[in-house]
């Protein structure tokens, strides 16, 4: 059974990569989003943005870099500025909502990912366009399956929804490749 839509909200999956666990601290290295919206009657994929981010702090674990491996010589090179990148996704939004619609911030494990770009719009000195709000993939996978916290991984998503491709390998922690993943996912529990 799918879940009713209200006809404003335009979903939008995050994901992000960073050089640590807490922002302030450690670094977003990376962020990419995804909107779904509903339409005709099931949620589809739309357009995306993705931005690589010059480091502002000083914090660089190596386990946390060896992930994602964007370096932070590469990421001095060719990342944009943290406060532009906060700036371009902000104006990505207001291109991409109509009059009415407000965007919902969705992401699989949705409090690392939110809490890494709501600290990054409140250093900026902006507003966080997404507000307080965010739905959390596993959860929503948790209350809808009827399953246990430590059940809802992404293992247990592709046996409940053969459809779904996960990135190639080369493309697991590349925030654009996990963002258009977790949209994936979210269509799957919204709609399946």
């Amino acid at each position: 059974m799918a879940v009713p839509h209200d006809g404003r909200t335009v979903y939008v999956c995050v994901d992000l990569e960073a050089s640590g666990p807490v922002p302030g601290i450690f670094n977003m290295v990376s962020v990419g989003g995804v909107e779904v919206r509903f339409v005709d009657g099931r949620h589809v994929r739309g357009d995306t943005f993705y931005f690589e981010i010059v480091p502002e702090f000083d914090g660089f674990d190596p386990h946390a870099m060896s992930i994602h491996g964007l370096s932070e010589a590469h990421l001095r090179a060719h990342g944009r500025p943290a406060r532009a990148v906060m700036l371009a996704i902000a104006d990505w939004l207001k291109d991409h909502l109509k009059p009415g619609e407000r965007p919902l911030f969705v992401g699989h494990n949705a409090p690392f990912d939110w809490m890494f770009v709501a600290w990054y719009f409140a250093w900026a000195q902006m507003e966080n366009p997404f507000g307080y709000n965010a739905l959390d993939t596993k959860a929503l996978m948790m209350g809808r399956h009827q399953l246990p916290w430590k059940q809802c991984n992404k293992e247990r998503l592709l046996a409940l929804y053969p459809a779904l491709v996960p990135p190639a390998p080369e493309k697991v922690h590349d925030a654009l490749a996990d963002a258009e993943f977790q949209a994936d996912i979210l269509i799957a529990l919204l709609d399946g």
